[in-house]
């Protein structure tokens, strides 16, 4: 099964939308609502997803310590 990946025109989902996505696909693998190779296919895409999910937090952490960084320095973080 070929992975499926984002059209380059398709902006990558927001944390929300990916995370949202995630839920579904656990719902509807946990329901059987798919055979094996879609579950196989879901899980695939999850993963994807999931790593998205990831390097959104860690932009937001590291735009929180610089702007935290900025006021323990004394500025305005502008």
């Amino acid at each position: 099964m070929a992975e499926r990946k984002p059209k380059a025109d398709q902006p990558e989902p927001t944390f929300e939308e990916a995370l949202s996505e995630v839920e579904a696909i656990i719902e509807r693998i946990e329901t059987g609502q798919s055979g094996l190779e879609r579950s196989i296919g879901e899980y695939e895409k999850g993963v994807r997803l999931l790593a998205r999910c990831r390097s959104l937090l860690k932009d937001a952490q590291q735009r929180i310590e610089d702007v935290t960084g900025k006021l323990e320095e004394g500025g305005t973080g502008d």
